[in-house]
């Protein structure tokens, strides 16, 4: 069979499949008509986010397209609207799959805590399947765009195969400018509302967590899902589709002569069969006797990666007959097992690092923060470790192979890393499904039994949402190191005689490398300080709320929810705009300005700080958040202890650091790095320090 339809056929079974799991989720009963309220509002507010933010990203898409139709120059085979229409249609199934998996998420939370009531088992059943909707989604809408664009310019426009790959860099830009905006639009509204609802309900009120006489609790619901759900949906979207492109375009400009198309389309064929080994996947996600939730998921990696590794073998095989690339696929999916086991340590209840945490909260916040930022900064070293030992080994195996190409190896590395992306996201959209769970069975009384089947698996969820960014950011690092290499062979194909090596000791790349070096910070900053600002409102508003409505600590009034859920979302959808912005325009700048040396040190310099930074925060975070549920889970003192307390003050510093600004930076690398390749046709000839 031919390779693109084969491709094209898996991303169709992928799609049918995430339909009969929501025909699956939707047949559990979502419970009494009070729990089916809550619901309704945490849905509404979702939607009406997500709709809100989408309006207001389509003003910069259309903005952008004729942009690129306009500006980029036209080609024997290529002009500036082909590549705006992929950008389009990018920006657009990115989109949908959040919406898919939104749309999912905020039905599954009230049947996952109705199916709470009868057994653990049965409430990670329905949670997982909820979340494996939107992993179905992202893999087979970002398969399908790069197999069916690459179809469509080859088989139906006759485009040259060499050619095709650099016209699905719209397609890549258009996923990842929806990545971006929604990771920081999200992140902003997910983290403005917990702190804001923590400070006041928890500190200064004494309530439990989504206590429903918190005026900030719907806010807070809705957050976990356009945070965790639909932005880490958009991220993985963006990152599965930009690493394909990247390989393809490798391949195109750099083994052409020696294999021809087959070294092009070969990372799509692993991208099929890795999306049908984890529909399988899927079904091995089944809680056993011990009642490990954590065991369950790695249950279902393990068989969707020994199944993708059987696959890739004979793909390999049959494609290229070259074993030691199979052995660099290996490797990627190796990196994927052992990121997860090194950022779990890092941030699970079960070992030290979180526990340290927890014990320094004894002493106090401050004692509480200087811990947590240890633990982050610390966990910078494994994972850069296991990324550098990849890089190296995939190396290898790419130049001792019979294509003899390096970054090939590292190319397959990172696509065979994300290849498992479904099921990855399947463990990550989990999270805030059983978070709103949790909340659902509060808010409506539910019996402690109940909520204790929640909390376990919300604490699961939580390490999940740290594994999967932890996964996000490590194969991004590979991603760009790939598109990086791409960037120098675009500028060396359009220009004659001249050679770019990107020496250190070149200035032009010594002032690239620090611009990027530095940018991560500036960007993270931006998002940073608007999750302060908006938190800062939340918290005025709670505090007027439980001041001027008589009753509501009594439970004999209603908080007015739909004020604080306006404020997070104005917010957001306000605070958004510079980091984006920036994202987008400072390698426009840099390259038309200072040039393609200096943009090129650009990229390695956003790419080594934005990967360090990113690891520091996610891990960071997510080990503050844990320290804070080990203690409530009755270590050192409990709930409404002084240690609680503190850790209640270090989850508040780690909330923008693991939701807002850490991942974003995995879409900032990504955005900088697509617009460089999209734009190096021109600079090569056309910038004023050229």
């Amino acid at each position: 069979m031919d390779i693109i339809v084969a491709a094209i056929l898996a991303s169709f079974i992928a799609l049918a499949f995430a339909i009969f799991l929501v025909i699956q989720v939707l047949k559990e009963k979502p419970g009494s008509t009070t729990m089916q309220e809550i619901a309704a509002s945490i849905q509404q507010g979702a939607m009406a986010y997500l709709n809100r933010q989408f309006k207001t990203i389509a003003v910069f898409a259309i903005l952008i397209f004729f942009i690129l139709g306009l500006f980029l120059p036209s080609g024997e085979y290529n002009n500036g609207y082909m590549t705006a229409v992929g950008f389009l249609v990018g920006a657009v199934f990115s989109a949908l799959a959040g919406y898919i998996g939104m749309g999912m998420s905020v039905r599954a939370n009230v049947r996952t805590a109705n199916a709470a009531k009868k057994s653990l088992a049965e409430a990670l059943k329905v949670a997982f399947r909820g979340g494996a909707v939107t992993g179905m989604s992202v893999v087979s809408l970002a398969l399908l765009g790069v197999s069916g664009f690459y179809y469509i310019f080859t088989r139906m426009l006759d485009i040259p195969v060499d050619v095709a790959p650099s016209l699905l860099l719209g397609f890549g830009f258009g996923a990842s400018l929806i990545s971006l905006f929604a990771r920081v639009g999200g992140g902003i509204f997910t983290k403005a509302a917990d702190v804001g609802a923590d400070l006041v309900g928890k500190i200064e009120k004494g309530i439990p967590e989504d206590d429903p006489r918190n005026p900030a609790v719907i806010a807070d619901n809705v957050g976990d899902n356009v945070g965790d759900c639909a932005g880490m949906g958009a991220d993985l979207f963006e990152t599965y589709a930009v690493t394909l492109i990247a390989a393809m375009i490798l391949a195109a400009s750099t083994l052409m002569t020696q294999v021809g198309e087959k070294s092009i389309e070969y990372p799509l064929l692993l991208g099929a069969i890795a999306v049908i080994a984890s529909i399988i996947g899927v079904f091995f996600v089944k809680l056993g006797k011990k009642e490990n939730i954590m065991g369950a998921m790695y249950k279902g990696m393990f068989v969707t990666g020994t199944l993708s590794a059987i696959g890739f073998y004979f793909a390999t095989k049959y494609v290229l007959n070259d074993i030691f690339i199979f052995y660099a696929a290996l490797v990627g999916l190796g990196l994927t097992l052992l990121i997860n086991i090194v950022t779990e340590y890092y941030t699970s209840t079960e070992y030290k690092p979180v526990q340290k945490i927890a014990k320094s909260s004894e002493t106090g916040a401050g004692t509480n923060i200087i811990t947590g930022l240890a633990v982050g900064l610390q966990s910078t070293f494994p994972v850069v470790i296991l990324i550098c030992t990849a890089i190296g080994l995939s190396y290898y195996f790419g130049a001792t192979s019979t294509l003899q190409n390096g970054i090939y190896g590292i190319a397959i590395a990172a696509v065979a890393m994300l290849s498992t992306t479904g099921l990855v996201i399947a463990t990550d959209s989990y999270g805030p499904i059983t978070d709103n769970a949790g909340g659902i069975a509060e808010m409506s009384n539910l019996p402690e039994s109940v909520r204790k089947n929640t909390d376990a698996l919300d604490a699961v969820g939580n390490t999940t949402k740290a594994v999967t960014k932890g996964y996000a950011i490590g194969s991004a690092a590979l991603a760009a190191l790939v598109l990086f290499q791409a960037y120098g062979e675009e500028l060396m194909k359009n220009t004659v005689g001249k050679s770019y090596d990107f020496a250190i000791e070149d200035h032009m790349v010594l002032i690239g490398l620090f611009l990027g070096g530095m940018l991560p910070f500036l960007f993270s900053s931006f998002c940073m300080e608007a999750v302060g600002k908006a938190a800062h409102k939340v918290v005025e508003e709670v505090r007027r709320q439980f001041r001027e409505i008589p009753g509501i600590m009594e439970g004999k009034a209603k908080p007015e929810y739909d004020v604080c859920v306006d404020i997070v979302t104005k917010s957001a959808l306000k605070e958004m705009i510079l980091p984006g912005t920036m994202a987008v325009i400072t390698p426009l700048l840099v390259g038309f300005i200072l040039g393609p040396k200096a943009l090129g040190g650009l990229l390695a310099g956003v790419i080594i700080s934005g990967l360090l930074l990113a690891i520091q925060m996610s891990n960071g975070g997510g080990a503050w958040d844990n320290a804070k549920k080990y203690i409530e889970d009755g270590n050192f003192g409990g709930k409404g202890s002084e240690a609680h307390k503190a850790a209640i003050v270090g989850d508040t510093v780690g909330d923008p650091y693991k939701d807002t600004a850490g991942p974003a930076l995995n879409a900032l690398i990504k955005v900088i790095n697509t617009i460089a390749l999209i734009i190096a046709p021109i600079i090569a000839t056309t910038s004023l320090m050229n």
